[in-house]
């Protein structure tokens, strides 16, 4: 704390950052209401604008968001060419091309355009939340909080989530250094001078990369038994099944309780034994490890609340949750709903600013 009582700029623990955004990403699946899904969309935007860094990363968010309206423009032109087409008030009939077992074209309703829209954008906020979790959690430190068994499968993870920011970044610098150089120009014609740059540029990082990652030990394992490998690998995948299964009983309102809430649990505790068994095969230090304090806790209950909220609503006023198409009508915006979002809105409040560096110094 500073001398004012407000909170120094630190960076939160990337956990809690995603722990929210899956807990809002499991609250938009829950509903296929476009005006809730704009309102989780919207609470996402606010979150990364409010505590996003000046990281590659943190700059990558609209990259999601474009990904997001792809998304959505897709369903429909999937929708379009080989949907079920249903409703009563006619846009447009194409000419129809019948093969086995599916029908391509045909007429166009305004009802299942719209039902094709709003299942996109529930998979698109989905994305988005995940991007915002992208923008605000820092891969490398949550690499270093992952569990020692997830070592080598997080690294891979943490490497692979980075490709689109360090990608933005790359174009970005060729085009900066182009533009130095009075080398102009955008469009199509621009594509081939910039690709060829950032593939160097691409190859470049790969391999300083492996060369770090080889030098620090990565990929260096404790001789294990036979019998702990086995061991190791049964008690994961049960573990593994058992936690689908029971996620599986808990969504389906028709399943029977005992493969519910008592399968999930025990699915996780497998996990977590396999988890700690696999472990003590890692050896490895952390330098300085990130702390979990109640701001931590704070951001992760704000994503618990609003998944909770959406099932508790969901269960109460179903109807409310999806988009009325049959017959079709405006949909309604429930309070629970709009409850479970504006508590996803909590980390722009509670959440510490994160460091400003050198760069933005100068700015």
């Amino acid at each position: 704390m500073s001398r004012l009582g407000t909170p120094l700029p630190r960076h939160l623990h990337p956990v809690a950052w995603w722990l929210w955004a899956i807990g809002m990403a499991v609250a938009c699946s829950r509903t296929s209401n476009p005006l809730l899904l704009g309102l989780a969309v919207g609470v996402a935007g606010v979150v990364v604008a409010a505590k996003r860094g000046s990281s590659p990363w943190a700059r990558a968010f609209r990259l999601y968001l474009v990904l997001g309206g792809f998304i959505v423009l897709f369903r429909v032109v999937l929708h379009v060419l080989v949907g079920y087409k249903f409703g009563t008030i006619g846009l447009y009939r194409l000419p129809s091309v019948d093969l086995p077992g599916i029908t391509l074209l045909g007429p166009l309703y305004l009802e299942g355009l719209l039902a094709a829209a709003a299942e996109g954008l529930r998979l698109a906020s989905l994305i988005v939340c995940i991007g915002a979790a992208n923008a605000l959690a820092n891969p490398r430190r949550l690499l270093r909080a992952l569990p020692s068994a997830l070592h080598e499968v997080g690294t891979a993870v943490v490497i692979s989530v980075t490709v689109a920011p360090q990608l933005a970044e790359s174009v970005q610098r060729v085009r900066r250094a182009r533009v130095l150089r009075g080398e102009g120009g955008t469009g199509l014609r621009s594509v081939g001078r910039v690709a060829l740059p950032v593939l160097q540029d691409t190859l470049d990082r790969s391999l300083k990369l492996a060369s770090a990652m080889d030098s620090r030990g990565y990929g260096r394992r404790v001789a294990q038994t036979a019998f702990v490998r086995r061991a190791t690998a049964a008690l994961t995948l049960g573990g593994l099944c058992g936690s689908a299964i029971g996620a599986y009983g808990l969504l389906d309102t028709q399943a029977p309780r005992v493969i519910g809430l008592p399968l999930l649990v025990g699915g996780l505790l497998l996990c977590g034994l396999g988890l700690w068994v696999g472990g003590k095969a890692v050896q490895r230090s952390t330098y300085r490890p990130d702390p979990w304090g109640p701001t931590e806790w704070a951001v992760t209950a704000s994503g618990i609340l609003a998944a909770a909220l959406m099932v508790v609503a969901g269960r109460v006023d179903p109807a409310a949750m999806t988009l009325p198409v049959q017959p079709l009508a405006i949909p309604g915006l429930p309070l629970a709903g709009v409850a479970a979002f504006l508590v996803g809105l909590l980390p722009a409040f509670v959440a510490p600013a994160p460091p400003s560096t050198r760069r933005e110094v100068r700015a």
